[in-house]
């Protein structure tokens, strides 16, 4: 069974090889509370700019727990493909969806979009919470899959203003495009997905999308969910040009 995974933002280094040092209060929390691990488990640290720790846990009780680390493993199961989800916020429930499977499937970054049919976004404070909640998806779904690299959940942006500063290729998915994410040639780096959220962009939006050369696609003959869109184009393009060939 391989060890539990826990981010940790700061305190690792790989020169720290031997050394025993506090575990992040919410990740003791877990391996003790929640997972009731002994003295003596194997974990693995990440701090999502790349690699992994091999820790033991030595120590816990009320004020905390420390870890002995083991050794540090260059490992990245990034994909060679950059890929930006650019999501029209969806309803809670659909949004975290969209942002857990993308982060699964290897997306480089999310940038949140405000659109004209787009689930409203709080303003002030609600909404900084909003954007903390949403990364820590991404960092939960980085623990489940393996990935040693958190990809960046960007300030919402109105997806005009988004299109004008993209300097990259695109695709936008289209219910009733004429040509299939499938029949579509690769398109040079970076790349950005553009998903509209329920009940899709507006025409105003996809003539903004189209007059920065996004690619109109289709993902067959039934109409998807916001999320499901998401997850489904995500996975026909690491299929065709990324690590899921």
């Amino acid at each position: 069974m391989a060890a539990p995974r826990f981010f940790v933002a700061t305190g690792l280094a790989p020169g720290q090889v031997g050394a025993t040092i506090p575990l992040h209060e919410s990740a003791a929390h877990h391996a003790t509370r929640v997972l009731r691990l002994a003295a003596g488990a194997a974990l693995t640290l990440f701090d999502g700019t790349g690699g992994e720790y091999a820790v033991t846990l030595v120590h816990f009780d009320r004020r905390g727990a420390t870890v002995r680390v083991e050794a540090y493993l260059p490992i990245d199961r990034e994909s060679p493909l950059a890929v930006t989800l650019a999501q029209g916020i969806a309803a809670n429930d659909a949004m975290d969806y969209a942002i857990r499977k993308a982060t699964e499937l290897g997306v480089t970054s999310i940038q949140p979009l405000v659109t004209a049919r787009s689930a409203p976004l709080p303003p002030g404070e609600r909404g900084d919470r909003r954007l903390a909640h949403w990364r820590g998806v991404a960092i939960a779904a980085c623990e489940q899959s393996g990935r040693n690299r958190v990809p960046e959940v960007r300030p919402a942006q109105v997806v005009t203003q988004w299109l004008d500063a993209w300097t990259g290729s695109g695709i936008v998915f289209v219910p009733d495009a004429e040509r299939s994410l499938a029949a579509l040639a690769q398109p040079p780096a970076p790349l950005a997905l553009l998903i509209g959220p329920e009940g899709g962009l507006d025409e105003r939006e996809l003539r903004a999308a189209r007059a920065r050369h996004f690619h109109p696609v289709q993902l067959g003959p039934r109409v998807l969910r916001t999320e499901t869109a998401a997850v489904a184009a995500l996975a026909v393009l690491q299929s065709r040009w990324g690590d899921g060939r």
